[in-house]
């Protein structure tokens, strides 16, 4: 039997068909360990400031209801729509913040808060993303190294129901060959059931790693594996090789008992301001509903 994952499971792989590999996803192993990607790593260049000004002027009206995500372009567009409430360009805007971060740089800039309840609406959302899928517009969240109360599951909740959703991201968070790894959620009772069944359902060409709280990224999460603030435990899958499709993964992962939640976005219709230093690149991804519709 080949090695299949850095983790201890099961000595034998089952070898069905499951209907995910119809979609023909294909991973390589990853042997080196695993690198966190921090949204909120970004430089604070004038493009993507730019990008974050654009998002605020284009989308955000007087009056809006408006979900905050989480990163250093949804920071900048916080800082900027709080500028523009003090100038009286904006009136009457309240913030629903997805997580500690970006209500605490609302806070600071005068903008009023609300807490999201599920009857709560939401006029746009504009968020961060670690990598955005092209033409299709899915994205991945949830790469970063979680403090505090953040919450895939809230900024997830927050961020699907508003009206319109834009992604603020940079030219190199915009492409068609997307690799590294996924955040899945799964229930903490029982964990390696629920990660075994992963490892089978990609036949062991993705890496399945517990995150920890503390310490190096390791297969089994180290002494102190993170929790999340709902009890979950975070696996990440770990891809080298283009994935073909998110949503294909995403319907995969919800399939699997056990899985809770996953760092995937596949929303229609979906707006992505691409920061350019030749200004800003606008995608919807409207023509995937018209054609669906067909």
């Amino acid at each position: 039997m080949a090695s299949s994952s850095v983790l201890p499971f099961s000595s034998s792989f089952r070898s069905w068909f499951h209907p995910c590999l119809a979609s023909k996803i294909t991973f390589t192993r990853r042997t080196n360990s695993l690198s966190i990607v921090t949204r909120s790593s970004l430089s604070d260049n004038s493009a993507l400031l730019q990008a974050a000004k654009h998002t605020v002027d284009s989308y955000v009206k007087s009056g809006m209801v408006v979900g905050f995500g989480a990163g250093h372009a949804s920071d900048l567009a916080i800082h900027y729509l709080g500028q523009q409430l003090k100038a009286g360009a904006l009136k009457d805007i309240v913030g629903t913040p997805t997580c500690v971060g970006s209500a605490s740089v609302a806070a600071k800039v005068g903008i009023p808060l609300e807490q999201y309840e599920g009857s709560s609406k939401i006029d746009v959302a504009f968020s961060d993303a670690d990598v955005i899928e092209e033409v299709t517009l899915s994205a991945i969240i949830g790469r970063r190294k979680m403090m505090g109360e953040e919450s895939i599951i809230q900024e997830k909740t927050i961020l699907g129901a508003a009206e319109k959703l834009v992604f603020i991201v940079t030219e190199k968070q915009y492409r068609s060959d997307l690799d590294g790894s996924i955040p899945v959620l799964i229930q903490s009772f029982n964990w390696m059931e629920t990660a075994e069944e992963i490892d089978d359902l990609f036949l062991g060409d993705a890496e399945v790693w517990r995150r920890p709280s503390v310490g190096y990224a390791g297969p089994l999460g180290g002494d102190f594996p993170m929790v999340t603030k709902e009890g979950h435990n975070v696996l990440d899958l770990i891809f080298t090789s283009p994935i073909i499709s998110l949503a294909d993964v995403a319907n995969c992962l919800e399939q699997v008992d056990g899985v809770v939640e996953h760092g995937i976005i596949c929303r229609i219709p979906c707006t992505a301001v691409i920061a350019s230093e030749n200004g800003q690149r606008i995608i919807d991804n409207n023509l995937i509903l018209e054609a669906g519709r067909a």
